[in-house]
């Protein structure tokens, strides 16, 4: 017996066995969705808890020093007045250097600075005797002292 369309049900298509691959089940796409979703989710939570874990280890160091001016330049000096920020009352060695115009290191130094009984920033003056005409002053760093 061969089927003809009246015996097929009304509005579904009729394919040929195996012509057209394998059909999707109604409702799949739902299930992907689902799925793209809690990856995307567990992906943000990874990057979420690698950034504050960086934070902790990186960020707002108790230890910064920022460059207020530098001033004074000669062929053998040059003058720089930076601030340090330091645990209430402690104390920093931060490391000074000068560098020329084509940017070659003519000074280093390392410098302690102490803060006062409870305070947190110190702004100090310090002259790095340098080997050649400075161009810039700067302060790579500051530490706690050893």
């Amino acid at each position: 017996m061969t089927e003809t369309h009246a015996t097929i049900s009304p509005g579904a298509p009729v394919f040929p066995a195996g012509r057209y691959g394998r059909r999707r089940a109604p409702g799949g796409r739902g299930r992907r969705t689902l799925l793209a979703a809690l990856a995307l989710v567990a992906l943000l939570g990874t990057l979420t808890l690698i950034s504050f874990r960086l934070y902790q280890q990186y960020g707002d160091p108790v230890y910064d020093a920022q460059v207020i001016t530098y001033t004074d330049i000669t062929d053998n000096q040059v003058l720089l007045e930076f601030r340090v920020t330091v645990p209430p009352g402690g104390s920093a060695v931060c490391a000074l250097r000068a560098r020329d115009r084509a940017g070659a290191e003519v000074a280093r130094e390392e410098v302690t600075v102490t803060a006062g009984p409870g305070d947190r920033h110190v702004t100090t003056r310090h002259r790095l005797a340098t080997t050649a005409r400075p161009f810039i002053g700067e302060v790579l760093r500051c530490r706690a002292p050893a």
